[in-house]
C-alpha cells in the first residue's frame, strides 16, 4: 500500500514536470538581478576610477583617427600632434558616463528574445573568433566552416539559458573579407531570432550587411526602432592605441542605428600589465574613451562597456582563459560597469580544456559563476568555446546550457517569506501528517518554481543509468545535437526576404543547407 502512494506520487509529480510553464512561473527566467561577488571593495574601486581618469588626462590614445580627433577636441579635449596623444579630460568622461544610455534593449527577431539591459540584470550568450571546430569522436581540431556558424547558430537558437548569439566562430570557407562579414551576420540572423552580434573587417562590410538588415527588418525605420544585431567593435589595439579600421566601423554603426559592444581586450603580462588591478585600469580606460567617442557621434547610443581583459600563462605566454586570475579579473571588470552604473560585458566559459572533459567543466563553471554573480549584463563566450577561444564544439553548447541553467539559480537566490518560511508546511507535515514533505502540496506547487532540472546531465541512480544505457553526459549532448541539426531549421525569415538578401550579397549558405530547396 505504502509503495502504490509512493509509485502513483512519483507518476504526478513527472506528469507536472511534462506540462509546460508559463514563462513568468519558471524557477528562472532572463535578466535576474546579480551582483553579490565583488572582488573589489569600495576602497579599491575609487583607487581603480582615481587611476583611470589620470591614465586617460596624462597619458591618453594614439592613433586616433581625424574624424575621432575632431570630435574629442571640439568637446573639450586636446591632442598632441607632436607625440600623436589624444586626451580625456576627467570632467568630459564623467559627463560622459552622467549622461550616457542606461536603459539599452538587445532586441531579438522575436520579441520574446528582447533583453533589458538594465541595473544588474544578466544574460548569458556566445561569443568568440575560434578557427576550429572540435570533433569530439575523432578528437581533431577542423577548420570552421560558414555551415558550422549557421548549425552553431541553430543550436543556441534551441538552448534555453543561453540567451544571447555573438558569432563564435570564423568562416574559414569563405577568404574574401566581404564574404566573409557577410555571410557571417546572414547565417546568424537565419540560424536564430535571438540578438546577434557579430563584427565587421571594414565599414563598407557594414553598409552592405545595413542593407540586408533593412529587408529583414522591413524597412530602415523598423531596423531602427528595433536593431537585432549589434557590433562588437575592437576599436582599441592595447596599449592605449585605437584601431583606424575598427574607428570607421564603429562611426558607421553609430550612425547606422546599431547598437555597439566597446570591446577592449588586453592581455595581462603582454599588451596590459601583469598586475591585474593595472589590466582593470588599461581596459576600463580604453572602454570609457570609447563610450566618449560614440556620444560624440551620437549622444545616448546603445553602448556596452566592454571590458575584457585576458590572462596570460606568465610561464609561457599563452592564453590562459580557465584560470582563477580571468575569473576574478573579468568579475572586477563587471563590478566597475556596476560602479559606473552602465550597460556592461564582460567575457566567461573560456576553457583552455580542448575537449569537454572535466578541465572544461571545472573551469567554465567557476569563471562563468564569479562572472554572473559580478553584477555585469551580458556573459559572452559563455558557452562553446575550448582551446583558449582556438575551438568551439557543437556538444558543448548543450552541455554548458545545463551549466548556465544552474548558474542562473545560482544568482536567483532564495526568497525568504511568510510562505517559503514554510511553517504551515512543517507544521502539517509534523502534527499527524506523514512526516515527510514528498506529496504535500507546497512541494507539488515548488517543484517545478523553484527548483531547475538538467536537461543531458545525469540524476538517476546507478542502477537506472545502467538499464538506460550507462551513456556519458557527452553521448547525450551528441543524440541533442543530431536532433537539432538534421530536424530544425528556423523559417523566422521568410523565403521571399532570403531571395531578396541574395540579391543584395554574395550569400555562400546553400538553400539546401537550409531546407528551402
Amino acid at each position: 500500500m505504502v509503495q502504490a502512494r509512493r509509485m502513483g506520487g512519483r507518476a504526478a509529480r513527472k506528469a507536472l514536470r511534462a506540462a509546460p510553464l508559463a514563462e513568468d512561473e519558471k524557477p528562472i527566467t532572463p535578466g535576474l538581478e546579480s551582483g553579490m561577488f565583488k572582488p573589489l571593495s569600495d576602497n579599491d574601486i575609487e583607487k581603480v576610477n582615481t587611476a583611470v581618469f589620470n591614465v586617460l588626462e596624462s597619458i591618453g590614445l594614439s592613433q586616433a583617427i581625424p574624424s575621432c580627433i575632431e570630435l574629442v577636441t571640439n568637446a573639450g579635449g586636446s591632442y598632441d600632434a607632436d607625440n600623436d596623444r589624444l586626451f580625456f579630460p576627467r570632467s568630459m568622461v564623467e559627463d560622459t558616463i552622467a549622461n550616457a544610455n542606461r536603459n539599452v534593449v538587445l532586441y531579438g527577431q522575436d520579441p520574446k528574445h528582447d533583453l533589458e539591459i538594465t541595473g544588474s540584470r544578466t544574460y548569458f550568450g556566445t561569443a568568440g573568433a575560434a578557427v576550429h571546430v572540435v570533433d569530439v569522436d575523432t578528437r581533431e581540431y577542423k577548420e570552421s566552416t560558414l555551415a558550422d556558424l549557421y548549425n552553431i547558430a541553430r543550436i543556441v537558437d534551441q538552448m534555453e539559458h543561453i540567451h544571447f548569439f555573438q558569432r563564435p566562430l570564423v568562416c574559414r570557407d569563405l577568404t574574401d573579407p566581404l564574404e566573409m562579414d557577410f555571410n557571417t551576420c546572414y547565417a546568424a540572423i537565419s540560424g536564430t531570432s535571438k540578438h546577434v552580434g557579430t563584427s565587421w573587417v571594414l565599414k563598407e562590410h557594414l553598409d552592405l550587411s545595413l542593407k540586408m538588415l533593412h529587408e529583414v527588418a522591413g524597412s530602415e525605420q523598423k531596423w531602427r526602432d528595433r536593431p537585432f544585431v549589434s557590433c562588437s567593435n575592437c576599436f582599441v589595439v592595447p596599449p592605449m592605441r585605437f584601431a583606424e579600421d575598427a574607428c570607421d566601423v564603429l562611426e558607421t554603426a553609430v550612425r547606422g542605428g546599431m547598437p555597439v559592444l566597446l570591446l577592449a581586450a588586453g592581455q595581462a603580462g603582454a599588451t596590459s600589465p601583469a598586475a591585474l588591478a593595472g589590466a582593470v585600469v588599461q581596459e576600463v580606460a580604453e572602454v570609457l574613451a570609447g563610450l566618449v567617442y560614440v556620444n560624440l557621434i551620437v549622444p545616448q547610443h546603445p553602448a556596452i562597456f566592454g571590458t575584457w581583459p585576458f590572462v596570460s600563462d606568465l610561464r609561457t605566454g599563452a592564453m590562459s582563459g580557465g584560470s582563477g586570475e580571468q575569473a576574478v579579473l573579468m568579475a572586477a571588470c563587471g563590478q566597475m560597469g556596476r560602479y559606473y552604473d552602465l550597460p556592461t560585458g564582460i567575457a566567461a566559459g573560456m576553457t583552455d580544456a580542448k575537449l569537454p572533459d572535466a578541465q572544461s567543466g571545472y573551469e567554465k563553471a567557476y569563471t562563468d559563476l564569479l562572472a554572473g554573480h559580478s553584477g555585469a549584463n551580458l556573459i559572452y563566450e559563455s558557452a562553446g568555446m575550448h582551446g583558449s577561444l582556438l575551438g568551439c564544439c557543437y556538444e558543448s553548447y548543450v552541455i554548458d546550457n545545463d551549466m548556465l541553467g544552474a548558474i542562473n539559480r545560482t544568482i536567483r537566490g532564495i526568497e525568504v517569506n511568510d510562505e517559503t518560511l514554510s511553517v504551515d508546511a512543517i507544521r502539517d507535515v509534523c502534527i499527524g501528517g506523514p512526516s515527510h514533505f514528498l506529496g504535500h502540496d507546497q512541494t507539488i506547487n515548488l517543484m517545478q518554481r523553484e527548483y531547475i532540472y538538467p536537461e543531458v546531465g545525469d540524476r538517476t541512480s546507478p542502477k537506472e543509468w545502467k538499464e538506460q544505457g550507462s551513456t556519458t553526459i557527452l553521448e547525450r549532448a551528441k543524440a541533442k545535437v543530431e536532433e537539432i541539426v538534421t530536424g530544425y531549421y528556423p523559417q523566422h525569415i521568410s523565403a521571399e526576404i532570403d531571395a531578396r538578401i541574395r540579391e543584395i550579397g554574395p550569400v555562400k549558405l546553400p538553400l539546401e543547407s537550409m531546407n528551402r530547396a
